[in-house]
Order: C-alpha cells, then sequence, then structure tokens
C-alpha cells in the first residue's frame, strides 16, 4: 500500500514512468537460540531526489550541508510515520503461506549523505521453525509505484548453520506481464496519477532463509 506521503510529494514535481520512487534495501534475518525465525530488520535507503522532495517539503536542510540537526530529523521522523492502514511492504511465506508480522518496531530515520533512510524491525508474531522449511522474504509495493531493490549484503543473527540467498526477480518477466495487465501498453507509459495493476510482487527479490539440521 502507497503511503500518502509519497502521493503527496510525487505531486510537487516532475516524475517519470513507473516506479517513480527507488529504494535501496538491506535485510537482517534474526532467529533465536532455538533457530526460530523471530523477526526481521529492514532498512530503506531512498533514492536522492525522493529524499531531496522529503527535505524540501519540511524546510530542512536549508544550508545544504547534508546534515539535519536533532529538532530537523525529528521533524522528519515525524513525517515519515507509518499510517495505521500502511502494512509495510514486507511479506513472509513459507510454501507460499503468508506468515503474520507484528508491528513495526525499532523505527528510526537518518539522513546521510543526501539520503534518508528509514529503519525498522518486524517480528512475527509466532516465531517459525527454519528448519522444517525455508522462509521467503519479499520486499514490494503491489502497485510498483515504489521499486525496492534488496542489498546482496544480507546479515543472519542469532545462532549459526542458517543462510539467506538472495534470488533476484526476473525483471523481463515482470515487465511482460505488467504490460498483458495494461492490455499491451508499456509499463513506462503509465503516468503517477493513473491506476497500475497489482503486479508489484513480480518485481520483487526473494531472500529465502534455510537453516541445517
Amino acid at each position: 500500500m502507497l503511503r500518502p506521503l509519497i502521493l503527496t510529494l510525487l505531486a510537487a514535481g516532475p516524475v517519470a514512468a513507473h516506479p517513480h520512487v527507488f529504494v535501496t534495501t538491506t535485510v537482517e534475518i534474526r532467529l533465536d537460540d532455538d533457530g526460530r525465525l523471530v523477526g526481521v530488520g529492514i532498512a530503506w535507503t531512498y533514492d536522492d531526489f525522493f529524499s531531496l522532495l522529503m527535505t524540501e517539503d519540511l524546510g530542512l536542510d536549508p544550508d545544504g550541508d547534508l546534515v539535519l540537526t536533532e529538532a530537523e530529523t525529528t521533524a522528519l521522523a515525524d513525517y515519515m510515520a507509518w499510517p495505521a492502514d500502511f502494512e509495510g511492504d514486507v511479506y513472509l511465506t513459507r510454501n507460499s503461506a503468508p506468515l503474520m508480522l507484528g508491528p513495526v518496531e525499532d523505527h528510526a530515520i537518518r539522513f546521510e549523505a543526501g539520503r534518508v533512510t528509514e529503519a525498522y524491525v518486524r517480528p512475527l508474531a509466532i516465531p517459525e521453525d527454519t528448519i522444517t522449511a525455508p522462509v521467503d522474504v519479499r520486499i514490494y509495493d503491489p502497485f510498483y509505484y515504489v521499486a525496492y531493490e534488496i542489498s546482496p549484503q544480507i546479515t543472519v543473527t542469532g545462532r549459526d548453520g542458517c543462510t539467506a540467498t538472495l534470488v533476484k526477480a526476473d525483471l523481463n518477466a515482470a515487465y511482460a506481464l505488467a504490460e498483458e495487465a495494461l492490455y499491451g501498453r508499456p509499463a513506462a507509459d503509465v503516468g503517477p496519477d493513473e491506476q497500475f495493476p497489482e503486479v508489484g510482487q513480480a518485481f520483487a527479490d526473494t531472500v529465502r532463509v534455510a537453516c541445517g539440521g
């Protein structure tokens, strides 16, 4: 689900075709001492243009030194607070069955080298035993306004003997699916104020978490 702040900022300046916002994502896989998956730590670093839109909209960093004061950082964090209906664009599955996540924790905002980073933790509502079957982690906006690219530097904490493998999305297949849903119209021609089909999952990278016996 697209957050209202993204829609507001996209309307403030010229935006090209889908996707409109580009986010570099780091993932931390969190396990407990028994090897159960208990949560994921996520950090989103927004692209230069969208970061600039956010800071300009709030009148932050007026001297352009790319450093925010404590008060400015607090203002940015308040601005980026999640609305009640935002589910977080994070999806975990096992054997294609969805796993329930708990509320966001440890939500923090930082501003470095002109880019905004949003970090947080999503705990699992019920820890999952990763020995029985792998768990897949995907991060995507269903309507593909936002493109999330997962960094290959994935960390695993809590126990040894577990791996997190990154499987990149097949972008050719994803764009073919989008054009099929758009009745042959190229995805690049869809403007920011138009409804885009729910094909975001096809563009999603997958982190596959597995542990030895």
